[in-house]
């Protein structure tokens, strides 16, 4: 089997994918982003290894012996699963890998922009704190977890991880099903329109795709408190980041964590760019899936894939 792996970089250098070539000839390239280099690169390939690369009609319509594609991923909207399904060819993802790191990362920004850490390790770090007459500095008011509603969009393995966490934080936990077809109990549900009123923390852990495009937009926005924050660790266009912009410029939430962008990396075309102030906005670059054992288990989950698949018995197939 001729194994192409299209984004190594994508599971970090760092990381070792040599398990792979214990179950064909692989080839794998730093990075593929274009058509036209997933058309030249696929042509012979049996199983593709991807994670943003357009996999579609137009990629792989040159491309005859692909049996199986795999992502370096829990997502899949990079692929076309109608085509795929149609030329029945499978494809498979890596599931809860990186729930315990994304649902950390949840807790690292809500704090951060929320408890203002940047500008109180700014003013240390400046030599202010060492010229004042006191031994504390509050300037800027934060406040504590406990006591505040925690509110969650998608209760899958992630959302349900960060409201175990938000509950021993003291926080009470709502959710809304983006579905409706959530079977969760234990947390209180409500429809959209009551979480984002009622909401002091929302974070958002969903899936992209028609019904949650720009589901956090400027309608959703001015139903939230104003000492609200959000948290984006799901993808870039669950929310609408220019109505974010505007929000967060006119005081409308009080801040947001985003490690997710609508396009990335984050480009200057972006107005989210402009704000440089990390008490009202912190971005990191889509990294809250990426600590060193998620990515581990990222490898070892493709691995599986692709065994099963080769053993006749196809995990993890999501068309």
């Amino acid at each position: 089997m001729k194994i192409v792996i299209l984004e190594r970089n994508s599971v970090g250098p760092d990381i070792s994918v040599d398990i792979l070539s214990s179950l064909g000839d692989v080839t794998a390239y730093r990075n593929t982003v274009s058509v036209q280099e997933v058309r030249e690169r696929c042509a012979d390939a049996d199983i593709v290894v991807a994670n943003k690369s357009p996999i579609n009609e137009e990629s792989l319509s040159d491309a005859p012996n692909v049996k199986l594609v795999c992502e370096f991923a829990t997502g899949y909207d990079n692929c076309d699963l109608e085509y795929l399904r149609k030329r029945n060819i499978p494809v498979c993802n890596v599931v809860g890998y990186s729930t315990d790191m994304v649902a950390q990362h949840t807790f690292t920004l809500a704090l951060a922009v929320s408890q203002n850490l940047s500008w109180y390790d700014d003013y240390v770090k400046s030599g202010k704190y060492s010229a004042q007459d006191r031994f504390s500095n509050f300037d800027i008011p934060f406040n504590e977890l406990s006591g505040k509603t925690w509110g969650i969009v998608g209760m899958g393995n992630i959302g349900r991880k960060v409201a175990q966490i938000a509950t021993a934080f003291g926080c009470k936990v709502i959710f809304t099903s983006v579905t409706g077809k959530s079977t969760v109990t234990e947390y209180e549900r409500v429809d959209k329109e009551e979480l984002l009123e009622r909401s002091d923390f929302l974070s958002l852990h969903c899936p992209l795709s028609d019904i949650t495009r720009n589901y956090i937009d400027r309608d959703a926005l001015k139903k939230m408190k104003r000492t609200a924050y959000l948290i984006n660790v799901a993808r870039g266009r669950v929310v609408n980041n220019p109505d974010l912009y505007e929000a967060l410029e006119n005081g409308e939430i009080a801040g947001a964590g985003l490690d997710v962008l609508e396009d990335e990396p984050l480009r200057t075309s972006n107005p989210l760019s402009k704000i440089k102030d990390s008490g009202k906005l912190i971005i990191t670059p889509h990294l809250a899936w990426g600590s060193v054992e998620a990515r581990e288990r990222c490898v070892q989950g493709v691995y599986e894939n692709i065994k099963a698949f080769l053993e006749g018995n196809p995990i993890h197939v999501v068309n």
